[in-house]
């Protein structure tokens, strides 16, 4: 397995209003739309179909993706885990409060990779998951 983390994100909303929106994928689509276009750049998805467990599309260059929830820490983490995707991964969103109306989220994952493949993809992976921190830090709560 390799871990890859995201760097640390401030959010200037409380822990519980980041953890409703997060733990619950069926909101996605809806917060995906409110990011604006200059922070999208570069995150390419298609047919995206969101449940509040369940998320999936078609992702660039690696075709469909589809990822769902498999436990929620009330306020504190959510735990993904692919469900269909070329490799095999599970992603935590960790969420800590700092204060009445600010947080601090990090992504971290786990990716089932050979040695092989994870020197080809743990550059393009690690870009992912800080483009998805960012995504999720600039998303109006």
């Amino acid at each position: 397995m390799k871990r890859i983390e995201s760097s640390v994100k401030q959010i200037p909303y409380s822990q519980e209003q980041v953890y409703a929106k997060v733990s619950d994928l069926s909101n996605l689509k809806t917060l995906l739309e409110r990011i604006p276009e200059d922070k999208r750049q570069g995150f390419n998805l298609e047919d995206l179909d969101c449940t509040p467990d369940r998320v999936s599309a078609m992702a660039q260059p690696v075709g469909k993706v589809e990822i769902a929830i498999v436990s929620r820490d009330p306020f504190k983490c959510v735990k993904l885990e692919s469900a269909q995707s070329p490799i095999k991964l599970f992603m935590w969103i960790q969420i800590v409060s700092t204060g009445e109306n600010s947080c601090k989220i990090k992504l971290t994952v786990d990716a089932d990779l050979n040695i092989f493949m994870a020197k080809m993809v743990e550059k393009p992976l690690t870009q992912a998951i800080d483009k998805l921190a960012d995504l999720l830090a600039a998303i109006p709560y």
